[in-house]
């Protein structure tokens, strides 16, 4: 397994090799903005600073939730028709983006989205006719799974997705690992009180 600097280069070098080729990209983040109380990288800090650092030669588009709906699709457009190489987005791109021509889809801090997002997610490449590429990243040690359940959790999660396609399967996952949640209430995992509510 390479090093986190070496997997970032690796990733950045597919991101320009599918590029180069005439191909697009998706990078994906958790969250729009900064905020003190996370370590989450933010779409709009990402997308300035994967401007200006590390694709200056590229051109790097932006779309999250809090743009207008004519902000957004003006975004969509020009990354449909090509105009923008390496779209920044927040889960806005979860569902109803067809694409062909965007080949790889980074998602940043994988272990945070749920199963079901992060298949949706990866959806949105491999629509066309070229092979495309899915790379989740996480900051977590995943060489500390039997030191740390937190890790443990998140790595089975992670290796769930890396190793179906099969959307009812990853549900299945996803079950086991939060539970179904209240049908009534705020708590959204959790085995539930009712039995007769079970899946």
């Amino acid at each position: 397994n390479p090093s986190t600097a070496q997997a970032r280069v690796l990733v950045d070098e597919l991101i320009r090799n599918e590029v180069a080729s005439g191909r697009q990209a998706f990078i994906v983040y958790a969250l729009r903005d900064e905020s003190e109380a996370t370590e989450l990288r933010s779409a709009k800090a990402e997308a300035s600073r994967l401007a200006e650092d590390v694709f200056p030669d590229l051109r790097v588009g932006l779309v999250h939730g809090d743009m207008r709906s004519q902000e957004k699709e003006t975004a969509m457009a020009a990354f449909r028709e090509g105009t923008v190489q390496v779209l920044v987005a927040t889960t806005v791109v979860e569902v109803g983006v067809d694409v062909p021509n965007a080949t790889v889809m980074v998602i940043e801090n994988a272990e945070r989205f749920g199963l079901a997002q992060l298949h949706q997610l990866r959806g949105r490449i491999g629509r066309g006719a070229h092979a495309s590429h899915c790379v989740l990243v996480t900051d977590l040690d995943t060489s500390k799974t039997s030191d740390d359940p937190v890790v443990r959790v998140a790595h089975e999660r992670l290796a769930a997705v890396v190793n179906t396609t099969d959307g009812f399967e990853l549900a299945l996952v996803d079950l086991r690992h939060r539970g179904e949640g209240q049908l009534f209430g705020a708590r959204q995992s959790g085995m539930p009180q009712l039995k007769m509510t079970r899946v």
